[in-house]
C-alpha cells in the first residue's frame, strides 16, 4: 500500500471531478470519523494491488504493520487502474458520490430493474434530471425514493431530453448496485 503518485492522483481526481464537481475538496478535507484513534485525521487515497481505496490516516497508519502480501483492503475501495494505466471508477464508490454529486438523475420506479441488470437509461425511464446537465457529465443514478443505484454518463444534455425520443439513450451505464451479484467474485 502506498500514496498514489502526480499521475496516478491527477487521474483519480479527474475521474471523481467529473461527477462532484467542486464538491471534490468535501470528500479528502472532511474528518475522518472511522479508525481506531479518538482523532481519526482526515481522509486519503492509497494505491494497493492496482485498487485505489478511500481511508482515514488512522486506518492507514494501523494498517502499515500488515505485511503486503497479506493486507487484503483498507477502507473503501473506489477504483482500479487498468493493465493500460486507465483509472476506472467501481460501484464501490456509489455512496461517496452520491453523497457529494453535482448532477442526479431520477428513474421511474417500474424501469429501476433494466439499470440494475446493467442497461444504459432510455428517455422512457427518466423520472427527473438535474437542470443545466450537459452531455458527457458524470451523473449519479437515483430511484423515486433517493436510494443512488449506479452512475454514468449523460448522453444527452437536460435540454436535449425533453426534444429526444423516448428510446434514446439519455445515461451510458458505468456502474450500478447490481454488479454486486454479477460480478461478485470480479469485486475483490
Amino acid at each position: 500500500m502506498r500514496p498514489l503518485d502526480e499521475k496516478e492522483t491527477t487521474q483519480v481526481f479527474e475521474k471523481l471531478f467529473k461527477f462532484t464537481g467542486p464538491n471534490l475538496k468535501h470528500l479528502l478535507e472532511r474528518p475522518a470519523v472511522e479508525g481506531p484513534d479518538p482523532e481519526p485525521g482526515r481522509y486519503c487515497l492509497r494505491l494497493h494491488r492496482n485498487r485505489v481505496y478511500y481511508a482515514s490516516e488512522a486506518l492507514v497508519r494501523r494498517a502499515t504493520a500488515v505485511a503486503r502480501p497479506r493486507l487484503a483492503a483498507v477502507g473503501t475501495p473506489i477504483g482500479k487502474f487498468t493493465h493500460h494505466g486507465a483509472f476506472h471508477l467501481t460501484v464501490h464508490a456509489l455512496d461517496l458520490l452520491a453523497a457529494h454529486a453535482r448532477r442526479r438523475v431520477w428513474l421511474k420506479p417500474d424501469t429501476e430493474r433494466s439499470f440494475l441488470f446493467g442497461n444504459s437509461v432510455p428517455k422512457s425511464s427518466l423520472a427527473r434530471i438535474t437542470e443545466n446537465t450537459k452531455a458527457g457529465d458524470g451523473v449519479v443514478v437515483m430511484s423515486m425514493a433517493d436510494v443512488p443505484l449506479g452512475f454514468g454518463v449523460a448522453a444527452r444534455s437536460a435540454r436535449d431530453c425533453r426534444k429526444a425520443d423516448t428510446n434514446a439513450v439519455v445515461v451510458l451505464h458505468q456502474a450500478d448496485a447490481g454488479e454486486y451479484l454479477r460480478k461478485e467474485e470480479e469485486l475483490m
